[in-house]
């Protein structure tokens, strides 16, 4: 039993002395490692400072190394944007420009170069999407008998020209038609998002312009109930506008000139017509119904 106690005891006793050799060995270390972090981070430090001296006294080596950094830098952002500029490189597409609403404006008549010069002025819009837009105007005025003056300033009171311009309860395009009411007018042309497309929009516009005027019997009428104000005490001055807009455009197709900053103001004795009046177009006849007979019912909602 002593034996076994002795040996109990002198493993203890070993056990403990080999621990604390342990902690002293790895203590040193550590000591050591420490010491040699301390010299190698000085030795770098006067290093770095032995290069700043020199390079500061010698300038042209300055200059050498400036353009080598600056070479590495651009060479590093070269190869990480040529990935991206050879994928946007990819992507042709010659029939893009089939999308485009544009025309030349060399190619309108005297007329319609007068009156898109002066909405390309007036309103801040590239003459070439213009000249487009009035060419539709005249082209679907005279299907329609209407003035394409008046077609053209519904167009500019209603959006100012912006084919993706949108009213608080949901009228859309450059004519601001209401799409969800008048949703069944856009199937022949693909759907409701043809909304977007300007020359669709001043079509299906000019749709709802001609029932609004049939129902209501007249032209200022005709335009209350196109902004959605047939049941309302006035209509805030927008059929107003229109006219107004209209006379003007009327003036600078017959040649006067017009300032494009002239007010919306029209005196209540000038009466403006809607269906067409102008060479380019051909007048209804004594023999043909009145516009306001040929057309259906409209919806009445707008904002």
């Amino acid at each position: 039993m002593t034996a076994l106690q002795n040996l109990l005891s002198f493993l203890n006793s070993a056990r403990q002395h080999a621990s604390s050799s342990t902690t002293v060995f790895l203590r040193d270390v550590g000591h050591g490692l420490l010491e040699v972090s301390h010299n190698t981070l000085a030795l770098v430090g006067l290093l770095i400072v032995g290069v700043l001296l020199f390079v500061g006294s010698h300038k042209e080596t300055s200059r050498s190394i400036e353009q080598k950094a600056l070479s590495w830098l651009q060479a590093r952002h070269e190869l990480r944007t040529a990935g991206t500029i050879e994928a946007l490189a990819d992507f042709h597409e010659p029939d893009a420009i089939t999308r485009a609403t544009a025309s030349d404006p060399k190619e309108l008549t005297r007329q319609q170069a007068a009156v898109a010069n002066w909405l390309s002025r007036r309103y801040r819009v590239a003459p070439e999407p213009i000249a487009r837009l009035v060419q539709e105007a005249w082209t679907v005025g005279a299907r329609a008998q209407l003035d394409p003056t008046l077609i053209l300033a519904i167009m500019a009171i209603e959006s100012s020209f912006n084919p993706f311009a949108q009213s608080p309860v949901g009228a859309q395009g450059l004519m601001q038609v209401m799409t969800r009411v008048h949703d069944d007018k856009y199937e022949a042309f693909g759907g409701n998002h043809a909304a977007f497309d300007p020359v669709t929009n001043l079509r299906v516009g000019v749709q709802v312009l001609k029932e609004c005027i049939a129902r209501a019997g007249g032209l200022e009428a005709g335009l209350r109930y196109y902004v959605g104000a047939a049941n309302l005490p006035d209509d805030g001055g927008y059929a107003g506008k229109v006219l107004a807009e209209q006379e003007h455009l009327r003036q600078v197709a017959s040649g006067k000139s017009v300032s494009t900053t002239a007010p919306l103001l029209v005196p209540p004795s000038v009466t403006v017509p809607a269906t067409v009046t102008g060479p380019d177009v051909k007048p209804s006849t004594p023999a043909e119904k009145p516009a306001t007979e040929q057309v259906a019912l409209a919806g009445e909602s707008r904002g």
